[in-house]
């Protein structure tokens, strides 16, 4: 008994053990979900958006579908209006897009956005304003619901699928020009209309997921695809889709004046500041005098050959005749500057000379004696003429 059941036991733990090798078999060969979101018309992958794509030609059998990588400065309307249609995660528009685009819409044409985020200027220009939601707790962005307004029986009628969500929603709206298509799980708008005089519209779509090949395929989702895009006149003759902010966007280049050259307010700003610099430049520089450069003073050549002689003489060592030179240069310098006559040099040459210059009337008055005294001296020692060279230069420097 004991041994059957010892048999029992293995041969249920056997079986346990090949149960949980064949499920962990199973688990290693399942293939992951490709989570990666492209919203690409090519792409078959779960986040493409192939089938809404392929969709609008049996949805709109009579139009011509095409693709373009076109800016809305480049759009053009015709005899026929057009229906633009551009589906990307996100869609950030220049100021001037903004202006050609509502231009666009104004001439009688449709344009359909659904993007994640969608740039701000263009929510003001049309008067929205946006916000995320936010997921907290046991919240999980593992499921998406929408609403779209179905005219024939007057309500919402909602789709779900158990894929990602990125909830975003209307905040703020003017409900005098904007009509509310569809709503999300918490009732929120993330799908409005805004017309036009001219029978334009502008379609503006915050849960793109919605076209993804996921949500489509699952269950009777594709009705919602065919709910949101019913809204577009079935009279129109050509749809485009557009790839411009898929494509085009990552590839524009952006620059300071591009962008004051997209706004009129700017643009008048930016030349009348450059008007301004340009008059303050003109009346300035007829203001202002050329710089005058610096003119060196003459140098007195006479003095400094003086010198350049009295150092000749010095090297000879005829110190006697070296101070009659310099006696005389004294005498030749108070005849040019003060006018006075050296020739007698009395008293009274001294007294009017100290008077002109302001020199010590003392030390002019040895100055001179010493000159006086030169033609009756015979030899002249160094020190001495030293000395005397500095009281001509003391006087020189005074005067």
């Amino acid at each position: 008994m004991s041994g059957n059941r010892r048999y029992r036991g293995l041969s249920f733990g056997l079986m346990t053990g090949l149960l949980l090798l064949l499920l962990s078999s199973c688990n290693f060969n399942r293939k992951e979900l490709n989570r990666r979101v492209t919203l690409r018309r090519n792409d078959d992958n779960p986040y493409g958006a192939r089938i809404a794509y392929d969709g609008l030609t049996w949805l709109f059998p009579d139009a011509d579908i095409s693709v373009a990588n076109m800016s809305p400065r480049n759009m053009t309307s015709g005899e026929e209006k057009k229906a633009v249609i551009c589906i990307a995660s996100s869609v950030e528009a220049t100021p001037a897009e903004v202006k050609a685009l509502m231009n666009f819409v104004g001439d009688g044409n449709q344009v359909f956005i659904s993007a994640f985020r969608i740039s701000d200027t263009l929510l003001h220009t049309l008067g929205l304003r946006t916000a995320f939601h936010f997921f907290y707790g046991s919240e999980q962005m593992d499921s998406l619901t929408v609403g779209v307004y179905s005219p024939v029986d007057a309500g919402y009628k909602t789709y779900t699928y158990p894929g990602d969500s990125y909830d975003t929603y209307i905040s703020s709206l003017d409900s005098q020009y904007t009509s509310v298509l569809g709503r999300d799980a918490r009732g929120r708008p993330n799908f409005v209309r805004i017309g036009y005089k001219g029978g334009g519209a502008i379609y503006l779509h915050f849960a793109p997921l919605a076209f993804s090949n996921f949500f489509l395929l699952h269950k009777k989702n594709m009705a919602y695809y065919e709910n949101a895009l019913s809204y577009l006149p079935q009279t129109t003759k050509q749809f485009i889709w557009n790839d411009y902010f898929r494509y085009g966007q990552p590839r524009r280049s952006f620059s300071a004046l591009q962008y004051i050259f997209g706004n009129d307010a700017l643009r008048w700003a930016f030349w009348l500041l450059l008007l301004l610099f340009a008059l303050i430049y003109i009346f300035d520089s007829k203001r202002r005098q050329r710089m005058i450069a610096t003119i060196a003073p003459l140098r007195n050549t006479s003095l400094e050959f003086v010198r350049t002689i009295g150092r000749l003489y010095f090297q000879r060592r005829d110190n006697r005749n070296l101070a009659g030179k310099m006696a005389m240069h004294f005498q030749d310098q108070v005849r040019t500057h003060y006018h006075l006559p050296a020739t007698v040099l009395d008293e009274d040459f001294v007294q009017r000379l100290a008077y002109r210059t302001g020199y010590p009337k003392e030390q002019l008055q040895g100055l001179v004696d010493y000159i006086r005294q030169l033609p009756q001296r015979g030899h002249l020692p160094d020190e001495e003429l030293l000395d005397f060279h500095r009281q001509l230069e003391e006087f020189y420097k005074h005067t």
